[in-house]
């Protein structure tokens, strides 16, 4: 679920993408960028917002700046990977390791 107090933002200084609710930090995906690449290593949703949708909506913010940035989406997270694969949206714009 998400409404107009729901934003996804880039926060460079900590190598994250943000996931606000309510003006409240609700949890974020953790990135590296090496080169032209993405890597993103980690998400979380904070346990007071579960149950929103907050995941998926941060997830689909993220890779949509990504996209955006002409990079290329590394999902090593399992999170990120997963929502990768259930939609062919990105496909163009991810490499996947191993």
């Amino acid at each position: 679920m998400t409404d107009e107090t729901t934003q996804v933002v880039r926060n460079a200084d900590k190598s994250r993408y943000d996931v606000l609710h309510g003006g409240e930090l609700a949890g974020f995906a953790a990135y590296t960028e090496e080169g032209d690449q993405v890597v993103f290593t980690h998400t979380e949703i904070d346990g007071a917002f579960a149950g929103k949708g907050l995941g998926k909506v941060l997830a689909g913010g993220a890779l949509d700046d990504v996209v955006g940035r002409g990079k290329v989406i590394v999902p090593v997270c399992p999170f990120i990977a997963s929502f990768v694969r259930k939609t062919d949206q990105y496909d163009d714009y991810v490499k996947w390791l191993g």
